[in-house]
């Protein structure tokens, strides 16, 4: 069973191997992360800087998603999980566990720039387009969730 909680710093070594296992497991993506691979390893310090949740099912971490808080809306910045353990309802109930901890601390969305390959993701996930940024990969879709 998939459960949600805060991330700690001893999570980082696994957190950094799911970032880069899930960024490299999309063929669309792979050929320009191999040639940029600072976008490869993730910030560590992300856990006491900003909102970092783990997905976990017992002792073992399945995917993480982090978040920087601003008014009105918070910023989804990380999502990833495993690859052996993709489609199975950790990135929703990540999702899900961000967008309740903005809302309880007075956010009115959560927003994503969404690369093309998770787009469908986040339309299935309450998100809606909101525009477009540019990204150092190219265009990419603007998102959010309003929260109640």
């Amino acid at each position: 069973m998939i459960a949600i909680r805060p991330a700690h710093p001893r999570d980082a070594p696994r957190l950094s191997e799911i970032y880069r296992a899930a960024s490299l497991g999309n063929p669309g993506d792979r050929a320009a992360l191999l040639a940029h691979p600072a976008a490869l390893r993730w910030d560590a310090t992300l856990i006491t800087r900003a909102h970092v949740v783990a997905a976990h099912d017992g002792d073992a971490v399945l995917g993480f998603a982090t978040a920087l808080a601003g008014a009105p809306a918070w910023e989804l910045e990380d999502l990833f999980v495993d690859p052996a353990h993709q489609r199975r309802g950790a990135a929703t109930a990540l999702v899900a566990a961000l967008a309740a901890r903005a809302g309880e601390a007075g956010a009115t969305a959560l927003e994503v720039t969404a690369n093309p390959h998770a787009h469908a993701f986040y339309l299935a996930a309450g998100f809606v387009d909101i525009g477009v940024a540019a990204t150092p990969f190219g265009d990419a879709r603007r998102m959010a969730r309003r929260l109640a």
